[in-house]
């Protein structure tokens, strides 16, 4: 019996098709029946996808079903000191060191002693014109989880 190809192998191939078929990551999402951040975090590795949300992906993408089957193992979420240097990744490493510290409390001042959840979580990416250049809007929408003792 083989082994079930890796999530890193399977990510690989996901990234070369979608590349070369054209297809954008939002209209992959759409085929799956799932928001397009949570689509792609998964089609990389980050969430175990549904059978049928695999097998849908790997048809629009001409992916066999090794992909599709690599694509719903439970992921191991690690952190890659490796992925912090992509100069995106790392701007978002740079917005949290300088103003995690404030978020945290008014998070705090707002909701009382507690954490944004980041599994009852979602995330958004959109696209807002402005003169000076054109603004990326990341939306974190974490369910608020209260410190009980």
């Amino acid at each position: 019996m083989d082994p079930i190809m890796s999530k890193a192998a399977a990510a690989e191939q996901v990234v070369t098709a979608r590349l070369r078929s054209g297809r954008t990551w939002q209209e992959i999402a759409d085929a799956v029946g799932a928001p397009v951040v949570w689509t792609t975090a998964a089609l990389l590795g980050q969430h175990p996808m549904r059978a049928e949300q695999a097998k849908e992906a790997c048809a629009l993408l001409g992916l066999g079903d090794d992909v599709a089957e690599a694509l719903c193992v439970q992921p191991s979420r690690t952190r890659d000191d490796a992925v912090l240097t992509d100069p995106t990744i790392y701007r978002f490493t740079e917005a949290l060191a300088v103003y995690g510290p404030a978020l945290k409390e008014l998070i705090h001042e707002e909701f009382g002693d507690g954490i944004m959840s980041a599994i009852n979580f979602r995330v958004d990416v959109a696209r807002r014109p402005h003169p000076d250049g054109d603004r990326v809007v990341v939306t974190f929408d974490g369910k608020f989880l209260d410190y009980r003792w």
